[in-house]
């Protein structure tokens, strides 16, 4: 040590005994492990935001692998009842015992995105027509649109049986319930039964109002979200149309949808219409029957001629309008080509 004016200094090199203090390892902190002194509900709330927010199930697995106690409170009631669509979008092709006892755990819990999910898998790729339905009458219950308007195309189709088991009004009444609640196809299939009297009461006005309603929001989902928004179609130009020095508000607010000139890109499919692809689209189908030509849907026919055809060429089949719709705008209505129903005999004496 060396002393200066009465000072000490400590020697450059030679530990002190604060030093040392510093150096040596806290007792205190490698006593606690705050994580877990963490409350579970504060862990539960983070889990429950990561299963309503998660891109896909590698995100949530990936999470509950990441600790003990993540992993089990990961399968919490209130967490599974919280899982959105995507948390549990299995692909087809990954498809096993434990995927379905996931689903079922999830429904179990309240959820009702795995109760429609789950219900179309088991009616659709399973032929558990019972099952299938009562699961999507779950989630319908709980005001769930999509399970609605499948109920309503059930209805309507007569899927799961005969013909002569369509209900044509209670398909209007569930599809006006999905309607409601602002789902699009059914908004557009109501317009259409109201438009051809198809299980309601006959009313041209309202029906087309409901077709308009539904492109409009149709329109505005697709902006909002801020995919390409507008691909122009062949019948009228985007640009020349929104530039028009004469354009009427009125008319271009009507006519600035898709069932007025304009191709839109439709809205990602639901991961239970993802998987109905996915799944027929490995698997071989009976070739009495058909799936439905919008590629974004997935269902099959569950009886021979279940699904209209297109009136026009009569080779694509369709479970609905909504479907219908879609695929006319995806690109059929450049390959439509009319039947020739009858020869034409034509040798020159008439």
């Amino acid at each position: 040590m060396k002393t200066r004016r009465g000072n000490v200094y400590p020697v450059v090199g030679a530990p002190t005994t604060s030093r040392r203090k510093r150096l040596k390892p806290s007792t205190s902190s490698a006593r606690y492990d705050f994580f877990n002194m963490l409350p579970d509900d504060i862990v539960l709330s983070v889990l429950v935001r990561l299963a309503s927010t998660a891109d896909g199930p590698a995100d949530f697995v990936a999470a509950l692998m990441t600790c003990k106690r993540f992993n089990g409170l990961g399968v919490n009631s209130l967490v599974l009842a919280k899982a959105s669509a995507e948390t549990f979008a299995v692909k087809a092709e990954n498809w096993s015992a434990g995927a379905h006892r996931f689903l079922q755990r999830c429904s179990d819990a309240g959820n009702v995105e795995a109760s429609y999910t789950l219900g179309m898998v088991q009616f659709y790729c399973f032929q558990n027509t019972k099952t299938g339905a009562a699961l999507m009458a779950k989630a319908a219950i709980r005001s769930h649109a999509p399970a609605l308007y499948s109920l309503a195309i059930i209805q309507f189709n007569g899927s799961g049986g005969s013909k002569s088991v369509k209900d044509l009004n209670c398909g209007v009444i569930l599809c006006a319930r999905a309607a409601f609640l602002g789902h699009i196809d059914a908004l557009r299939e109501l317009g259409h039964c109201l438009k051809d009297g198809y299980g309601i009461a006959k009313n041209t006005t309202g029906g087309q109002r409901f077709l308009i309603e539904a492109s409009a929001r149709e329109l505005s989902a697709i902006c909002s979200n801020r995919s390409p928004e507008l691909v122009s179609g062949e019948r009228l130009s985007l640009h020349a149309f929104l530039l028009g020095a004469n354009a009427n508000p009125a008319i271009t607010c009507s006519q600035l949808i898709s069932d007025f000139g304009f191709s839109l890109q439709p809205p990602e499919s639901h991961p239970a219409n993802r998987f109905l692809a996915g799944w027929f689209g490995i698997r071989s189908l009976d070739p009495a029957l058909r799936v439905c030509s919008y590629g974004g849907c997935g269902r099959p026919e569950t009886r021979v001629h279940e699904f209209r055809r297109c009136s026009v060429c009569g080779v694509m089949s369709y479970c609905s309008r909504g479907c219908q719709a879609r695929d006319w705008r995806m690109g059929h209505i450049r390959n439509c080509v009319p039947t020739v129903r009858f020869l034409n005999n034509n040798d020159g004496g008439s």
